[in-house]
């Protein structure tokens, strides 16, 4: 039995989201089944209509400390059981909701002057417990330690149920994990770019896609790039043809040098994390603006309720949650661990609806100024690693150029500045030959 605590800001909202659909619509059959709110009328406060009232009696006392109140003053507790045990009944539940209370200090046996608090179930084998930390008397709770004690509670109450194991867990016989074959781009001392490693006919296929010419001598298959290769474009077809060998599942070990997809930070000069180097990108253009209107474009990427950095932040870590169960079904306290974040990261969603809007209003105009030239610019540069991905090879883009054009016809004009194959930042990419 594994209890988690956050904290949260608004009342109402956080019961919202509890007694609401969740993420994935994973909340079913919403209830109340414990609480204490000081004389406030629990059976009719646990009707789905009457949230509105339920926030206000638990929140009743924090209004009453006025400038008093903490920023973050609903406490919430989430206990999770052991998945190999059978489910704990609701008045059980109830049971667990109130020695965790009494053991953090929030609601001790007997004291008229405890924190109110209520106990709700929208999922098997859980319990969410959510209060105030302010006391009746107009004193705060402290909620230092609570953490501890809180585990400590679920404990014992798993070891009178008869949860805890009695003798450690025989781990799986785990399957053999075939390694993926291994490729390695390199710059060779010449200066030529070289592949090596698998020496399969997809592998093969894929490199001489790319550009790459197959050599088989007394070393064995290799491919390299023609010597005659313009400088320019060797990293951006050593850069594709890694992307295009890892969508195959090989294994990659591209030279820094070559990869044109890796964004390089102070902290991470070889521009391994790809994905914290573009919320970093962000950062800068939210820390560089002058205006609201000029953060607006970055602050979408952020909240974006669809495909925003915590939307699918939140799956990533729900995700994991659930491939750890997959892989070791006695994993579930790590899994648990993930989940719980996902949980946190819906919450900060919470704290923040209607930011965007909020922001948008900050400017006067009430719409965005600026350059679009630099908006468009800054959706290209977040999506330039899938643009590479979707790109043809160069090398098959110059050959086709180069095939297409007749002895005969005339010589096609230079091509202006910004009509070249490439996309522009400032406008839709150029359709390609």
């Amino acid at each position: 039995m594994i209890a988690h605590l956050y904290r949260a800001r608004d009342t109402a909202g956080t019961l919202n989201y509890l007694f609401g659909p969740g993420r994935h619509a994973r909340h079913g059959n919403p209830r109340l089944i414990a609480g204490d709110c000081h004389g406030a009328p629990i059976e009719m406060l646990a009707q789905a209509d009457a949230l509105p009232y339920l926030a206000h009696a638990l929140n009743a006392p924090v209004e009453r400390l006025g400038t008093r109140a903490p920023d973050r003053p609903v406490w919430i507790c989430s206990v999770r059981s052991d998945p190999h045990r059978a489910d704990l009944s609701d008045a059980q539940w109830g049971e667990v909701a109130s020695r965790v209370v009494a053991a953090t200090g929030l609601a001790p046996d007997g004291d008229p002057d405890a924190c109110r608090w209520i106990a709700l179930r929208n999922q098997p084998r859980r319990v969410h417990v959510v209060t105030t930390l302010a006391r009746e008397d107009g004193r705060l709770h402290h909620a230092y330690r609570d953490a501890f004690h809180a585990q400590k509670a679920c404990d014992r109450i798993a070891a009178e149920l008869g949860h805890m194991p009695t003798t450690p867990s025989t781990p799986r016989t785990q399957e053999p994990v075939v390694p993926a074959p291994f490729v390695t781009v390199t710059i060779e001392p010449s200066g030529s770019v070289s592949a090596k490693g698998a020496t399969d006919d997809l592998s093969a296929a894929i490199l001489k896609h790319a550009g790459f010419q197959q050599i088989q001598d007394w070393y064995g298959r290799r491919h390299r790039l023609p010597t005659t290769t313009p400088a320019a474009d060797r990293a951006a077809i050593a850069t594709h043809a890694a992307e295009m060998l890892r969508a195959a599942r090989y294994s990659v070990d591209l030279d820094p040098g070559l990869d044109t997809s890796r964004i390089t930070t102070p902290t991470d000069p070889h521009g391994v994390y790809l994905a914290g180097a573009q919320v970093l990108q962000l950062t800068d253009q939210i820390k560089g603006a002058a205006t609201p209107a000029a953060a607006l474009h970055a602050v979408d990427q952020l909240l974006n309720r669809t495909d925003g950095v915590l939307v699918r932040l939140g799956e990533a870590l729900e995700a994991t949650g659930e491939q750890i169960t997959d892989l070791d079904s006695d994993a579930y306290p790590l899994a648990d661990r993930f989940a719980v974040a996902s949980e946190f990261i819906s919450a900060a969603e919470g704290e923040l609806i209607g930011a965007l809007e909020e922001l948008r209003a900050l400017d006067h105009s009430g719409q965005v100024r600026g350059d679009s030239h630099q908006a468009k610019a800054a959706a290209y540069d977040a999506t330039a690693v899938i643009s590479a991905a979707q790109a043809a090879s160069p090398a098959a883009t110059r050959a086709a150029a180069l095939s297409s054009a007749a002895p005969a016809s005339p010589a096609p004009s230079p091509a202006a500045p910004g009509q070249g194959p490439w996309p522009r930042p400032g406008g839709a990419p150029a359709r390609r030959p």
